[in-house]
């Protein structure tokens, strides 16, 4: 069954999908053919091409150059960090109110009406958040510039009429003869066909962390993955060790590299943040659409002033909008960015850390993120299983003396033994003891690799290692309890199905044997026979010692962790095991290949552990998980992760990674451990936190407020808070929220994942926004028939004033009464507005059970100790307050602390009904 392509995936956008196909065709043909076939199809030959057939070539190829995006302008950019559904109704906003407030009074010759703090307010704000993000994310470069950077400027090739000579990269055409040697970067795709000791390392494009032998034999299976063939080699690998001759088959845009380079240039996928954040702005905007209208016509019919009635119903537009919203939230995301950066972890991407706390899956490669990223001789081990110094020491002399490419194994080899040398005398000095006589290098057909030695009496050995069943062809003796035995067929089965065991256990093994040899000048490989199997060394990939404790904290954390790799079933299984990874199902790169991707998104959701995976097929899982509903982080560090880097929520990298890694990352890790990402989620969590207590307390405070306003239009004579008084007050609230980016969190909160739900913005603002009103109708009956006759007007109502006093003294009258219902209602709504917050920031009892950060204590005592003194200034009288008489807090204070009363119970029934409170 084919898998369908799938959608909107940018890391699998159509060019990338249609470049691997006819790459991996073209590949798959020149593997499983001869190289008489292959020079044919590439219209070449051994010689090189003509110069006219270069130009051939280019035309019908292409070029050797990666093409990728154009680099976003700066006015893109711009756009890009300042235009989102909210900036846009705030924009909006400001613009009305400049007409309002600032053209019409000066069209209308009234300066002294000028009023523009609105506008300035809202632009500032908006200036601001937008500034902020644009220098924080204009820090990312663009992912496929660095690609280019990667690879070298010359390669060496033959042509006929030129002979054999260096040229640039980009000159490179299908159907060059391309000449390669130990440090040269692969310039294309090529099919080998002559080559001698030629290792490759693919690590930065498929993840493996060996080497691979390349050979110019036909491959008879064209079942493997691409990366498998063993004659191929891929543009931005890089030659170990060894030579060979190639021909190039694909060039630029047609080569693995390329297809990778086209999904890596491609837009991020739009991640649950993003998704969040312009949910939330559209609720809070269906809220304002209903109630503008509602309050402006209201106040038209019941006042008779339209242009009055608009300019408040505008008042309360801006009293509904958070205006410092991408203000605080940008403010949260830069000081989680800077908490982060004290957890070893750098913040590329602001948005990012949200995605970071609402993960619940992490996907990661294995090598180098569970493991060591180093090889470990594990075990040397004489036939019998039992730990020998001898078989050390033998495999010191085969790898110390050996001058071809020394891989990881001989590595580890010579650092065991050094390790050891304290306590096995025989193991001191061997390099001085002995001499090097002769070598018979590896090949991939004797899979061995033979040293003879020589020591200070003269005795000389050949000391061969290599895979075991190899060795076994060539042993006719076996050394067992310091008998030499023949090696029977018995025992045979005995070795092999004790390296089936520890294969099992996800270790490499490899045999090694020894022989005494005749004095000769030079050895051959056919001299290989008749020796003595000593025994075994056994290397394994260590995990990390916090691998284990960090999956642990994760899980406790609500993330899940799955793993991703380029590398074999066994080994992978063997290490998961080991870190508690003990997942029964396994999915290989071939399964994948067969699944649709509605079949990919059932299987991903059980499957904890992926091997064998290609890079495209690590960003299918990948979008697999997302399309599940979960918030995906990846974690990676080569060029075979950065296509499933930008299909996740958020990607993942390390400061030793590849260029092309980190630049497609939005989070990069000083240190490669899971550890790490544990303290990144936990500020994540805090940061996203901060954030929604601001939005849920902010949009149901105003919504209270403006409910309240609503009413009061309908009922009294009068307006009951002038549209400057809406202003100041929610200036005043929101710098009082300025801390709150600072603020604790509960424990509880931080321990589950946390994803974004407009929904319950609108359930909360609906539920607790209401409560303010009550309170808020009872301070205006308590103002309107108790309150302001008593101080005002000697006990008579405002609509009955006409009745005792007339002309200037009515007029004084009505503006004295109006004053202090607005003085009175300005304290009382910043006092329950701003003492909310305590209640709404926790479903705990506040002060008692959970307390707010001294920041946030600080600056809302403030907040209401300002608010409440302008009555009694200057500034007062000029907004068209009076001050309030000291009776006023007798009854403000009981309101108040019942509010918080009533506040904190219907929070408590609210959590009960939704399960939550944030």
């Amino acid at each position: 069954m084919h898998r369908k392509k799938q959608q909107n995936v940018p890391a699998r956008s159509a060019a990338a999908s249609a470049a691997r196909e006819k790459n991996h065709e073209a590949l798959t043909f020149a593997a499983t053919s001869g190289i008489k076939t292959v020079l044919e199809r590439w219209d070449t030959a051994m010689g090189g091409l003509e110069e006219h057939a270069v130009l051939l070539h280019r035309n019908l190829y292409g070029r050797n150059q990666v093409t990728h995006e154009k680099k976003k302008s700066l006015a893109a950019r711009v756009a890009g960090s300042f235009i989102n559904p909210f900036t846009a109704i705030l924009f909006c906003l400001a613009v009305v109110s400049m007409f309002t407030d600032i053209l019409i009074p000066l069209y209308q010759h009234q300066p002294e009406e000028v009023a523009p703090l609105t506008v300035i307010i809202i632009l500032t704000m908006v200036f601001l958040s937008g500034t902020l993000r644009f220098v924080q994310e204009s820090r990312s470069g663009n992912a496929a510039e660095r690609l280019l950077a990667m690879i070298t400027t010359t390669c060496t090739v033959t042509r006929r009429e030129q002979g054999t000579g260096e040229i640039p990269l980009e000159e490179v055409v299908a159907g060059d003869i391309i000449h390669l040697s130990a440090g040269d970067m692969v310039p294309a795709d090529v099919r080998i066909l002559a080559a001698k000791d030629l290792f490759i390392s693919q690590a930065a494009l498929t993840g493996e962390s060996d080497p691979v032998e390349k050979t110019p034999e036909s491959c008879a299976n064209a079942d493997v993955p691409v990366t498998d063939l063993p004659n191929i080699a891929f543009l931005g690998s890089n030659v170990i060790s060894g030579s060979a001759t190639a021909v190039a088959l694909a060039v630029g845009d047609d080569t693995l590299f390329g297809s990778m380079a086209v999904s890596v240039a491609g837009e991020a996928v739009e991640t649950n943040f993003t998704k969040g954040v312009n949910a939330v702005s559209w609720v809070l905007i269906r809220f304002m659409l209903v109630m503008v209208p509602v309050v402006f016509f209201i106040n038209g019919l019941t006042k008779g002033d339209w242009l009055e009635a608009f300019l408040f119903a505008i008042s309360v537009a801006v009293g509904l909008t958070p205006e410092m919203l991408p203000m605080i939230v940008t403010t949260c995301l830069a000081k989680g960015a800077v908490s982060m950066s004290k957890e070893k972890t750098i913040v590329k991407n602001l948005n990012s850390i949200q995605n970071f706390g609402a993960m619940d899956v992490l996907c990661t490669d294995k090598t180098g993120t569970l493991t060591q990223d180093k090889v470990v001789l594990e075990y040397h081990m004489d036939v019998s299983g039992k730990e020998d110094a001898r078989v050390l020491r033998h495999a010191y002399l085969n790898s110390y003396f050996q001058t071809g490419y020394r891989n990881l194994m001989d590595v580890a080899i010579i650092e065991r033994t050094e390790e050891e040398e304290a306590s096995q005398p025989q193991l001191v000095n061997l390099s001085q003891r002995y001499r090097k006589v002769d070598e018979i290098p590896f090949d991939f057909t004797r899979r061995r690799l033979s040293v003879v030695v020589e020591d200070l009496s003269g005795k000389r050995q050949m000391i061969t290692k290599g895979a075991v069943e190899e060795m076994c062809a060539v042993c006719a003796w076996t050394e067992y309890r310091g008998e030499i035995r023949p090696l029977t067929e018995e025992t045979r089965r005995e070795i092999l199905e004790t390296v089936d065991r520890l294969n099992e256990d996800g270790m490499r093994v490899i045999a090694l044997a020894q022989k005494m040899v005749e004095r000769v000048d030079t050895y051959h490989a056919e001299e290989e026979r008749d020796m003595v199997l000593m025994g075994y060394l056994a290397f394994l990939d260590p995990p990390k010692e916090s691998t284990a404790q960090a999956i642990r904290a994760l899980r406790d954390h609500g993330v899940t962790t799955k793993i991703l790799t380029g590398d074999n079933e066994r080994v992978t299984r063997c290490i998961c095991k080991q870190v508690g990874l003990r997942g029964s199902k396994m999915l290989l790169g071939s399964d994948v290949e067969r699944m649709s991707d509605e079949a990919l998104v059932r299987a991903a959701e059980h499957t904890d552990i992926f091997a064998k995976l290609s890079p495209d097929q690590k960003a299918r899982v990948v979008s697999a998980l997302r399309q599940g509903g979960h918030t995906v982080g990846f974690l990676g560090d080569g060029i075979n992760d950065a296509a499933a880097m930008k299909a996740a929520d958020i990607g993942i990298s390390v400061d030793t990674a590849v260029d092309i890694a980190k630049e497609s990352a939005d989070i990069i890790l000083l240190e490669k451990d899971l550890m790490v990402l544990e303290r990144g989620i936990v500020e994540g969590r805090k940061t996203y936190a901060n954030m929604i207590k601001y939005i849920k307390m902010t949009a149901s405070s105003n919504f209270g407020n403006m409910f309240s306003v609503l009413a009061a239009s309908a009922l009294l004579p009068f307006l009951p808070m002038e549209s400057i008084h809406l202003i100041l007050l929610n200036l005043i609230y929101d710098l009082s929220c300025t801390a709150i980016p600072w603020d604790n969190v509960d424990e509880e909160f931080i321990a589950q994942p946390r994803k974004w739900d407009a929904s319950s913005i609108g359930k909360f603002m609906l539920w607790i926004g209401p409560t303010s009103s009550i309170f808020d109708w009872t301070t205006y009956a308590f103002l309107y028939f108790v309150f302001c006759p008593l101080f005002v007007s000697h006990g008579i109502l405002y609509n009955d004033l006409p009745a005792y006093y007339s002309g200037a003294e009515l007029a004084g009258m009505q503006q004295t009464y109006a004053a202090m219902f607005h003085a009175g209602w300005f304290v009382e709504s910043m006092w329950s507005q701003t003492l909310v917050i305590h209640m709404i920031r926790t479903p705990k009892l506040p002060f008692l059970q959970s307390r707010a950060s001294a920041g946030v204590t600080l600056l809302t005592f403030t907040g209401i100790a300002v608010l409440t003194v302008i009555p009694f200034t200057k500034l007062g009288t000029l907004l068209g307050l009076v001050a309030l008489p000291a009776a006023y807090f007798a009854y403000l204070i009981p309101c108040i602390v019942l509010y918080m009363m009533l506040a904190t119970s219907l929070k408590k029934a609210y959590v009960r009904h939704y399960g939550e409170l944030l």
